[in-house]
């Protein structure tokens, strides 16, 4: 597993691998913004939750289709197949490895476009603490529809149309979790809320998506 994971991390920052792709769509959507409504701090500031959580799940959905792709073309998905790991710790190794070059810089810079959204500082620790829980969540519903979708062409449109209402709950308690944060109400409501959906993501979605692929490589 730890070859799996340092050989997706290696593929993921070498050139043209995809990384820090996902942090430029961010910066774009997030810097977009205040052009289209404009600089007004009350506005941005009202608004700054949401376009945070819409832009992160966005720029999710930009290498998702780059998790088995490389995999299936050079036939090494067929290997992991019949490899002694089970093909469900296959899928959530990559999964974490997605996480790791996508979601994690996503959290990391995410304070700092919040600063240009005139984002209240109270909801700084909720930004922090919801993108952590819910990003583990969108790589590994991500790994689920490059799962279904794998070795289709033009799959990427089929897999963001299957993704996407997946996401919605993530993206409601997320983002509802940080509008309580910057309204000084209590968001640890949306937060457990969020963290049981991860939770359940993670203990069955693998099985689900591993199911996928032995469907595809038959």
């Amino acid at each position: 597993m730890k070859s799996l994971l340092l050989r997706d991390l290696r593929l993921a920052t070498r050139a043209g691998g995809g990384f820090g792709l996902a942090l430029a769509f961010f910066l774009i959507v997030c810097t977009l913004v205040p052009f289209g409504v404009g600089p007004e701090g009350g506005t941005l500031s009202r608004i700054a939750p949401g376009i945070l959580w819409v832009g992160a799940l966005l720029a999710c959905l930009l290498s998702l289709d780059r998790i088995f792709a490389l995999d299936f073309e050079d036939g090494s998905l067929d290997l992991l197949a019949t490899s002694p790991l089970p093909l469900e710790g296959a899928v959530a190794v990559k999964a974490f490895a997605h996480w790791l070059t996508t979601g994690l810089p996503l959290v990391i810079f995410a304070p700092v476009l919040g600063v240009l959204l005139h984002l209240p500082g109270p909801a700084y620790p909720w930004l922090l603490a919801s993108l952590a829980m819910g990003t583990p969540a969108l790589s590994m519903l991500g790994a689920f529809g490059a799962a279904v979708t794998v070795g289709l062409r033009r799959g990427g449109l089929l897999m963001s149309l299957l993704v996407l209402p997946l996401y919605v709950p993530t993206l409601i308690f997320g983002a509802e979790a940080v509008r309580r944060g910057a309204a000084g109400a209590d968001p640890v409501t949306p937060l457990v809320f969020l963290a049981g959906i991860t939770l359940a993501v993670l203990a069955l979605v693998p099985f689900v998506s591993a199911m996928a692929l032995r469907v595809n490589l038959r």
